[in-house]
């Protein structure tokens, strides 16, 4: 049965219809006919959060075996096929899910969706040990390529572990350890898929130029006859106090090229209200050269090459604010730092400006328009929202969510969470020639908790 959504204000019109088939799979169809292109997103409800101990990295390490072949389609014949096509694709994996997708021209859409339904269902029929073999060595690649072989590249790493402490759910980083890597066996990603990898795990959307009904006779078709599977364990509990209680601090004298200070400070969980307000206050305070932080360490002060705050969004968790600015040739980060909280503490104070306020949600707003405003990127966001807090159609009213944040919503979950005893710091020192000499590297990302499968 499925039941249509009806416009939204702050969706654009936009528009989702919601089915499930009976082995539990849901799926979400959203029609858009301005292009001759459809996207097909499939996320499952497993990341690291779903790890144990000694097996971290395995979410990840799945997500690539999933493009090692199925019963009907051998080796790398995922990527040619689609991309043969005219399409593209790849998969991601996060903290709280494993994604794949493809965007198609609009008359090869079967193509995508025989394609994911035939790895879910047979997929263990191709996994044997050179498969398995084969995807550890590029995850190990991988995590020396983005991780431990490049400037600042473990803070990430570094800074959730300061966070979230010893045995919590998101204490690591999808990208998981070298030695749990090599402790990963064959059985261990057999049981991985039989236990995560099922319709009634999973959550379809399909957005672009498509016929519903004859989308849904296919879906039906590939899908509908993958059993279900009710063996999965319940995630472990992710939920902290709101305030760590002190500050959290690490020095990394490492060969990078400058100074650098980063933190990360415990904010609300995704989906919530104070969340979205958190979003506006970093937007303020550190997204992009219009920033408060900008404006003071780079502009003004000329203490800082680059300065940036972003949001990272967790659902199970409290989410996470990441600060990283680079400093300039011979500035202490003592100085950095000082400036930092004393913008904070203004802040915290004072709140931001009417001015401030609607350039942030001019920003947010666009940033989310830019999202729904493609095929691929709304079809990701409908499986968000059906995911992480049970209801597609939430992604069609997020940016109306954020209009309605107010000033003193933003300046309240300022004042509470961006404070010294609510962060992990993150201290970079040169061992190499200095800073002096040195210029800034590249602001973190803050999608970092994102590991791809890209070939």
């Amino acid at each position: 049965m499925g039941h249509t959504a009806t416009a939204q204000a702050g969706s654009g019109g936009l528009k989702a219809t919601e089915h499930r088939l009976a082995n539990g799979l849901r799926v979400v169809l959203s029609e858009d006919h301005l292009t001759p292109v459809a996207a097909v997103c499939l996320w499952y409800d497993v990341g690291s959060r779903h790890e144990v101990k000694g097996r971290t990295g395995l979410a990840h390490l799945f997500e690539h075996l999933m493009f090692q072949g199925s019963k009907q389609v051998q080796g790398n014949g995922h990527f040619e096929l689609v991309q043969g096509a005219g399409g593209s694709l790849n998969g991601t994996t996060s903290f709280e899910r494993t994604n794949y997708f493809e965007t198609m021209p609009a008359h090869q859409l079967e193509l995508a969706l025989w394609l994911e339904a035939d790895r879910m269902g047979s997929l263990l029929a191709a996994l044997d040990e050179e498969s398995m073999e084969n995807q550890r060595d590029v995850v190990k690649n991988e995590r020396r390529q983005r991780y431990d072989n490049v400037p600042y590249g473990t803070a990430f790493e570094r800074l959730t572990a300061l966070v979230f402490p010893d045995g919590h759910p998101y204490h690591h980083t999808p990208i998981g350890s070298m030695a749990d890597l090599d402790a990963a066996t064959l059985e261990d990603a057999r049981a991985f898929f039989r236990t995560y990898y099922a319709p009634n795990n999973a959550v379809l959307s399909v957005v672009g130029d498509i016929d519903p009904e004859q989308t849904l006779a296919w879906v039906e078709k590939y899908f509908g006859s993958i059993p279900s599977h009710d063996g999965k364990p319940d995630p472990r509990d992710g939920h902290l106090t709101d305030v760590i209680g002190e500050e959290l601090r690490e020095v990394v004298e490492e060969d990078v090229p400058a100074r650098a200070l980063m933190a990360a400070y415990r904010l609300p969980a995704d989906g919530t209200r104070p969340c979205d307000a958190a979003d506006l206050a970093l937007t303020i305070l550190g997204g992009g050269e219009s920033s408060r932080l900008h404006n003071r360490l780079v502009r003004r002060d000329r203490t800082a090459v680059a300065a940036g705050f972003g949001l990272l969004r967790l659902a199970g968790a409290p989410s996470m604010g990441w600060l990283d600015v680079k400093t300039s040739a011979g500035v202490e980060v003592p100085d950095i730092e000082a400036a930092v909280d004393e913008e904070l503490a203004r802040f915290a104070a004072e709140g931001p400006t009417a001015e401030e306020m609607e350039r942030a949600q001019a920003q947010l707003e666009r940033e989310w328009l830019d999202r729904l405003g493609t095929v691929a990127g709304r079809a990701d966001e409908l499986c968000r929202f059906a995911v992480l807090f049970g209801d597609p159609q939430l992604a069609l009213t997020a940016v109306r969510r954020v209009l309605e944040v107010t000033a003193d919503e933003v300046r309240e979950v300022a004042a509470r969470h961006l404070r010294p005893d609510n962060r992990g710091v993150l201290v970079y020192e040169p061992t190499k020639g200095g800073a002096d000499d040195r210029t800034g590297g590249d602001q973190t990302d803050s999608d970092d908790d994102e590991e791809g499968a890209d070939q």
